[in-house]
């Protein structure tokens, strides 16, 4: 994937990968949904108008004018991430052929326009991008938390399915809007470094206290628990 460069401090503005579509180019080219930020894009050849130096903020209409204009060709990402703190080159080749073969056994939008790189992102700081994720610390016995296999101190809740979990209060109103309902929330592992989906459903009728039988807390502030 290239050589990365460290460096401790967070770009000011970039572009966060928040989904990566199986077997999509962004797929191929391991990109990291959450803690992945696109900020910029690297070209060996002379300056043209779709030429973005490192140092050049990029958003989603620059993005796409170079993916446009590259597609089938190979071109350098640059991608900061939030875990290694590091700046590396990532390497992908737009394609829509990915998208045609994964429609033509499923139902689609016949006018719509297939994705060149497979991913969701939104412009962002960042450094508050993931100020309100959700620390597993326990779950009860018999809860839907139990169920969807929820990992005490090894799980955190980074997003779900809407996005990511913009502020305090974020959390719990998703879920007090999903009872009864499945709600896909996206979970780190700090044991195996791996993001998984998880399908809960929140409910009052498994036996126990709270919604989901699970003490979260927040971070960054971690004194802030909270039984969900």
């Amino acid at each position: 994937m290239g050589a990365s460069q460290s460096t401790s401090q967070a770009p000011p503005r970039a572009l966060h990968v928040l989904r990566v579509t199986p077997a999509s180019p962004a797929a191929a080219a391991a990109l990291e949904p959450f803690f992945d930020f696109i900020v910029g894009f690297r070209d060996a050849a002379p300056a043209g108008p779709d030429h973005l130096p490192a140092s050049t903020p990029i958003d989603a209409a620059k993005l796409e004018h170079i993916v446009e204009s590259r597609e089938g060709k190979t071109l350098d990402l640059l991608v900061w991430n939030s875990k290694s703190q590091a700046t590396r080159v990532v390497p992908i080749t737009p394609s829509r052929e990915w998208a045609q073969r994964a429609s033509s056994s499923a139902a689609h939008d016949a006018n719509a326009k297939p994705s060149l790189l497979g991913l969701s992102m939104r412009m962002c700081e960042p450094e508050l991008a993931l100020d309100n994720v959700w620390h597993v610390l326990d779950v009860l016995e018999g809860s839907p938390a139990e169920d969807a296999g929820l990992v005490p101190y090894g799980d955190w809740v980074i997003g779900w399915a809407g996005g990511v979990l913009a502020a305090e209060g974020d959390f719990y109103d998703v879920v007090e809007a999903h009872i009864g309902k499945p709600l896909r929330v996206y979970v780190y592992s700090y044991d195996f470094d791996t993001i998984r989906e998880v399908v809960l459903v929140p409910n009052r009728e498994w036996g126990g206290e709270g919604l989901l039988g699970c003490v979260f807390g927040s971070v960054p502030s971690p004194a802030l628990c909270f039984t969900c």
